[in-house]
C-alpha cells in the first residue's frame, strides 16, 4: 500500500517584481497553511517522507505544515523537479519514489496537483485551492506501478473557516 498527500502551496505574493520561483506566501497564505496543517493530524499515516518543490512558496508552506506535524523541517526533501505545472513531470517524479517508503506528503503547484489528483484519485476535483490537501492511497507495494488509487481525504482551508 502507498500513501500520498498531495497539498498545493499557500497563496503567493504577485506584489514584489520577482521571479516566479522566488515568490513568498502572502500574510493569508500564511494563516491558511496554519489552519490546515492544524486539521490533518487525524489523516496523516504514521511515518512519511516530506518533499517540496525549490519554489519558495511552496517550501515556506512545507516548512509551515512540518513544524505544525511535529516533522524535522531539516529532514524535509526539496527537489527542484517538483517545481512543474505538469502532471506528467509530477507523476515521473512521483513513481521515481524509493518503494521503501510507503508514504509520501508533497508539495507542488498547480495545474500538476489538480490534473494529477483527478488522473489517479477516484472523486473529480475542479481545483485543488492554494493550501489544497488531498489524500491518496494505492494498492500496490511499488511506485512505478500506481493507477487509479481512492481518494481518502480532500481538506480546502474554505471549509475550515
Amino acid at each position: 500500500m502507498k500513501n500520498l498527500i498531495l497539498i498545493r502551496h499557500a497563496k503567493s505574493s504577485w506584489e514584489a517584481p520577482l521571479h516566479d520561483k522566488d515568490r513568498p506566501l502572502t500574510n493569508q497564505g500564511m494563516k491558511d497553511a496554519h489552519l490546515v496543517s492544524s486539521h490533518i493530524s487525524d489523516f496523516i499515516p504514521k511515518t512519511y517522507m516530506i518533499w517540496s518543490s525549490s519554489a519558495e512558496r511552496a517550501s515556506e508552506t512545507a516548512v509551515i505544515f512540518a513544524q505544525n506535524i511535529s516533522y524535522p523541517i531539516e529532514c524535509i526533501d526539496y527537489k527542484d523537479e517538483l517545481y512543474t505545472f505538469d502532471e506528467n513531470k509530477l507523476e515521473k517524479v512521483i513513481k521515481s519514489c524509493d518503494n521503501g517508503i510507503e508514504s509520501v506528503i508533497l508539495f507542488g503547484h498547480n495545474e500538476a496537483i489538480t490534473n494529477f489528483v483527478n488522473k489517479f484519485g477516484d472523486a473529480f476535483i475542479n481545483n485543488v485551492p492554494t493550501a489544497g490537501f488531498v489524500s491518496l492511497q494505492f494498492d500496490t507495494d511499488n511506485w512505478d506501478r500506481i493507477k487509479k488509487g481512492k481518494t481518502k481525504k480532500i481538506i480546502f482551508p474554505k471549509e475550515l473557516k
